[in-house]
């Protein structure tokens, strides 16, 4: 889960929001971990307890619900994969400089090369994970060096100036990350995790992913935030690369760019996997030919990419889409945690449920204040 969540979405969200908001997306930064708890607590709880995938979940509250929620999570993974392929993009030419488009290309082959070669994938989701160590080490870093206002940003975070402008940066930022929550938890069902037994490894495993997201995501923002009050103004080209050439320097910028392509390149094929796995259990004829309809993903998604050729927006619009899916699947989930024919004899906390239906009201209702705010803030 944390290392699917952070990808090129929660990077360039996260860094793109601090340039704009500065000290007050502290509070965005910890109402997205409150959200997070409260979104993976019942999600991981519910999937883990029935052994099944979410599309069958919804099916069960309501048949047929689960081509729709199906569809909404098939597109949603669209966007990330969209955001995936632009981050990989963003990525290359950091390394070598070349456009974004050709960037875009490439990924696009290397990703159908990487599903193909089976081995070649795990060797590149090995590799990932330790440039991604790396890449928390390097963040840690950059926020030592920078030195943010540690004291005044604690205050922002629980008394902000205005909450009515910071709706868009925290449902955004959530939504970037969710990708990660639907993939751990549909990834428990593969590795066999039934029933109440079970609770006790399901939440040990969600404390710890929540714990590594949020830690990165809050060094990430003091790193950022760091390098903005110093009076330092971004290429919004590319963010959250620029963020780290001015805080780290060349070398830092590199490592940066190396690490946001190949934690990219295996979203890419991680994501199409998740995409046709959301409704492989629905349509018969998908299943039957899974290998190829997870490469016509990734061949549809980047043609697409190339065909708006705006990597910034892509990532931002990717999360913001998210954003507005999410209410629907956790109140699905939320409706399924009463359900004996679903989850058994398991006893959801009813915290968990009162908590969770406040978050399906607050992301639906902030949704819709959102899409104006960023309309005006990305495209207008």
């Amino acid at each position: 889960m944390a290392t699917t969540s952070v990808g090129p979405g929660f990077l360039t969200q996260t860094t793109v929001f601090t340039s704009i908001y500065q000290m007050e997306m502290a509070f965005p930064i910890l109402a997205s971990v409150l959200l997070t708890f409260i979104i993976v607590m019942n999600l991981w709880r519910v999937v883990g307890v029935s052994g099944l995938r979410i599309q069958d979940i919804a099916n069960c509250v309501a048949p047929g619900l689960g081509y729709g929620i199906g569809g909404l999570l098939a597109l949603g993974a669209v966007a990330f994969n969209f955001g995936n392929i632009s981050g990989s993009a963003m990525g290359i030419q950091v390394l070598t400089g070349i456009d974004t488009f050709w960037g875009t290309l490439i990924t696009g082959a290397l990703g159908c090369l990487l599903f193909i070669a089976h081995h070649a994938a795990k060797h590149m989701d090995r590799m990932a994970r330790y440039l991604g160590m790396l890449m928390i080490v390097l963040i840690a870093y950059v926020a030592l060096t920078t030195q943010a206002p540690i004291v005044p940003t604690m205050i922002a975070a629980v008394s902000p100036n205005d909450f009515s402008h910071l709706f868009l940066p925290t449902l955004t930022i959530v939504g970037g990350a969710v990708g990660g929550y639907y993939t751990g938890a549909q990834r428990m069902v593969d590795l066999g995790f039934k029933g109440s037994a079970a609770i006790g490894a399901i939440r040990q495993a969600a404390w710890m992913g929540i714990g590594i997201a949020v830690t990165i995501r809050v060094l990430l923002f003091l790193a950022v935030l760091g390098v903005i009050v110093k009076g330092v103004s971004l290429d919004m080209r590319n963010p959250a690369a620029d963020a780290f050439l001015q805080g780290a320097g060349q070398l830092g910028y590199h490592i940066f760019g190396l690490v946001l392509f190949v934690a990219a390149i295996t979203s890419v094929v991680g994501n199409s996997y998740m995409a046709i796995s959301l409704i492989k259990t629905l349509i018969p004829a998908i299943a039957r030919h899974e290998r190829q309809y997870c490469l016509g993903f990734i061949v549809l998604t980047t043609v697409a990419t190339l065909a708006v050729d705006l990597p910034l927006l892509l990532l931002m619009l990717a999360g913001l889409i998210n954003s507005l899916i999410l209410p629907i699947v956790l109140a699905v989930i939320l409706l399924a945690s009463n359900r004996k024919d679903i989850i058994g004899d398991y006893q959801h906390p009813k915290y968990l449920t009162l908590l969770g239906y406040l978050v399906v009201a607050i992301m639906a209702l902030g949704s819709l204040y959102s899409v104006s705010g960023f309309v005006q803030q990305f495209v207008g």
